[in-house]
């Protein structure tokens, strides 16, 4: 016999706990079900010296916020999950830890449960349970020659455990320039697989850069305002990186450390990794992109804001290397290591509801999952606003979805 009870969340991290929180203001019954324990992800699946990419005055949930003397720092991740977990404490939320979702299908206008722990029959789930479940890593990975090491950033802990010689890191968003850097500074030498990227300085105007997204809007800006939403959401994350001293990290950063600069990584043949051209063409777009971004925060500011901020900034083009690499020998003892920080996908492995897409991706309009009533999702990039993706983001879009929510229960559309 299954138990009862109104929504069960999938998820105990900032997101789950963030909808517990709006179910019981609304008092909706539910729970909130967790594989591992409360922030798993954040203890179990990050890099030992990953910081946050978003400063210490933006990490706020409903009901609490950081309140430490360092508010422009960057939480580590212990510093993250004690956040979290003290967001659980003091929300009340009714989590289960250790309980791992095996499956959830519809059963009439109901939806069935399946867990480690039992059964729960419900009228509404709320998954979220996260974007980056798994590492999103190419079909020819496994052409790679078997002496070279391969590994995700759910693997990598610290430069001490690969071995000695050169890694090849592949991706240039926010996890491959931290980790890329890192390891060059470990003395091992780094080449860098260089595909689309968005370039950001960490400050800009004397402010965080994410000060000015925040502030003038950006970020506030709706789904449902976007002209190209599907590649909205699939955007890599800034090349940005947490650190006490406030230091941009971007291409121009990496190569003056000495990391080599190869194209995106496009196959293997006969042990050899091939890479495209046009590292020019790519560098040149992610530098007017950030410009044009610049150009809107200068706008905005001339709206009063002037004197609170310094002078108008502009930043030298990405360099270009004078002759990057067209291929390399996998065999030949040079990379001894490859890191995939190509991007993360989400798991929905247990959803036995036909409503995820043929790349892996729900089918959700603003976090109500089409073609199944009942079923929402949270915490996952631009789902109601380009915030959505960090934590500070996820006031706004629990609210706005627990209330469809409801309103779904009560009968109304």
């Amino acid at each position: 016999m299954s138990e009862r009870v109104t929504t069960v969340v999938i998820g105990a991290g900032h997101a789950g706990l963030a909808a517990s929180q709006f179910l019981s203001n609304r008092s909706i019954d539910h729970v909130v079900l967790e594989r591992g324990e409360v922030a798993n992800s954040w203890r179990r699946e990050r890099w030992d010296s990953l910081r946050l990419l978003t400063p210490n005055w933006q990490c706020r949930v409903p009901g609490l916020r950081y309140e430490g003397p360092d508010p422009d720092g960057y939480m580590t991740m212990a510093e993250i999950a004690e956040f979290i977990e003290r967001f659980a404490k003091v929300s009340g939320a009714p989590v289960r830890t250790g309980t791992n979702v095996t499956s959830v299908r519809q059963v009439d206008d109901e939806y069935q449960v399946t867990t480690t722990d039992g059964g729960i029959r419900c009228r509404a789930v709320v998954i979220a349970s996260g974007a980056c479940n798994q590492a999103a890593v190419p079909s020819f990975a496994t052409a790679v020659p078997a002496p070279v090491k391969q590994l995700t950033p759910f693997e990598y802990r610290d430069p001490g455990q690969l071995p000695e010689g050169g890694v090849l890191v592949v991706g240039a968003s926010a996890t491959g320039v931290q980790l890329a850097a890192e390891l060059q500074q470990s003395g091992r030498p780094v080449t860098l697989s260089v595909g689309e990227h968005v370039r950001l300085p960490r400050t800009y105007r004397g402010r965080d850069v994410l000060w000015w997204m925040d502030e003038s809007g950006v970020w506030d800006q709706r789904y449902d305002e976007i002209d190209d939403l599907t590649r909205a959401r699939r955007l890599p994350s800034p090349q940005l990186a947490g650190t006490p001293q406030r230091t941009t990290l971007d291409i121009n950063a990496l190569t003056a450390m000495g990391v080599q600069l190869v194209g995106r990584w496009a196959a293997v043949r006969d042990g050899r990794a091939l890479f495209s051209g046009g590292l020019r063409n790519m560098f040149s777009l992610a530098d007017l992109k950030m410009e044009r971004l610049l150009d809107t925060f200068d706008e905005w500011a001339q709206n009063g804001l002037e004197a609170e901020v310094g002078p108008s900034e502009r930043f030298a083009p990405t360099r270009v290397p004078e002759s990057a690499r067209l291929q390399l020998d996998l065999e030949s003892g040079e990379i001894r290591t490859v890191i995939w920080a190509t991007g993360f996908r989400p798991d929905y492995s247990w959803l036995d509801v036909p409503v995820v897409d043929a790349k892996g991706q729900l089918r959700h309009e603003g976090g109500a999952v089409v073609d199944s009533p009942g079923l929402y999702a949270l915490g996952l990039p631009v789902l109601r606003r380009r915030k959505s993706t960090f934590i500070y983001g996820i006031e706004d879009d629990a609210r706005d979805v627990i209330d469809h929510l409801g309103r779904y229960l009560s009968g109304s559309r």
